[in-house]
């Protein structure tokens, strides 16, 4: 049997299952694409359970851009352009609002920057950045911050330690944290099962999903704490602010 390296941790993973491409996260609605054709196969770790797609290592930007993040998109993806920005932004407001005076942040995977101007219009002093190409930010021209979200991000990328380090690097010193959210796999993704899971989805970009062991692995590496916030959300952190304590809530 094949085996790899994992992304997260760097211990033996193993092919684990074979999903058409055009599985995506829509078929949670009803909306199911002709097959395409093309096999994804995804790889299991063996010892922090993140199960993701191999090939995707080796796409360029540009693959990304035309075989992904293209213009049949929203097809797959409907609440990518307004409705998540809109939830987001009510529930950061909910959370930070009343301190974001305090507070200077980042939308890290921003998109549309839909979600900053919704904020700097509730006066926020608030950025967006998107790693991918034709992007107006540069990741060299940012400063620093003192909270960056990044909502729908970690499942969408080949190298999660690169992500981390881009973080670390945009992340204020002293009290500051990463608020984010991706679903986890514990309990549906299972040895010996198919991975029928809805979230699995290489034409959403969902090209490596995470569990808790592999959050806690990607924390502990990078020396931040982890605090998981149900199934969804998540918080990276080494000095927890004062100002964040309504999170405990979620």
């Amino acid at each position: 049997m094949e085996t790899f390296a994992c992304p997260v941790c760097a211990q033996v993973a193993e092919l684990f299952d074979v999903v058409d491409f055009n599985k995506n996260c829509e078929e949670n609605r009803g909306l199911y694409l002709p097959l395409s054709g093309h096999p994804v196969y995804y790889a299991r770790c063996g010892s922090c359970a993140y199960t993701y797609a191999p090939v995707f290592q080796k796409w360029s930007d540009q693959d990304f851009l035309d075989k992904i993040y293209n213009k049949d998109y929203l097809q797959v993806d409907p609440d990518y352009a307004m409705n998540r920005v809109v939830e987001n932004a009510e529930m950061l407001n909910n959370f930070f609002g009343p301190y974001r005076q305090y507070i200077r942040h980042l939308d890290y995977g921003g998109g549309n920057g839909k979600l900053a101007a919704l904020l700097k219009n509730a006066e926020w002093d608030s950025t967006s950045y998107d790693p991918f190409p034709r992007n107006d930010s540069d990741i060299a021209s940012l400063s620093q911050f003192n909270l960056i979200t990044a909502f729908e991000v970690f499942e969408h990328v080949p190298d999660p330690n690169k992500l981390m380090e881009n973080l670390e690097r945009l992340l204020r010193g002293g009290e500051s944290l990463v608020f984010f959210s991706t679903a986890i796999s514990d309990g549906l993704i299972n040895e010996r099962e198919r991975l029928n899971w809805w979230y699995v989805a290489p034409r959403n970009g969902h090209i490596g999903i995470h569990s808790k062991m592999s959050l806690q692995a990607l924390a502990t590496r990078h020396n931040f704490n982890y605090r998981g916030m149900g199934r969804s959300f998540h918080v990276f952190y080494r000095n927890f602010p004062q100002w964040a304590g309504k999170l405990t809530t979620l």
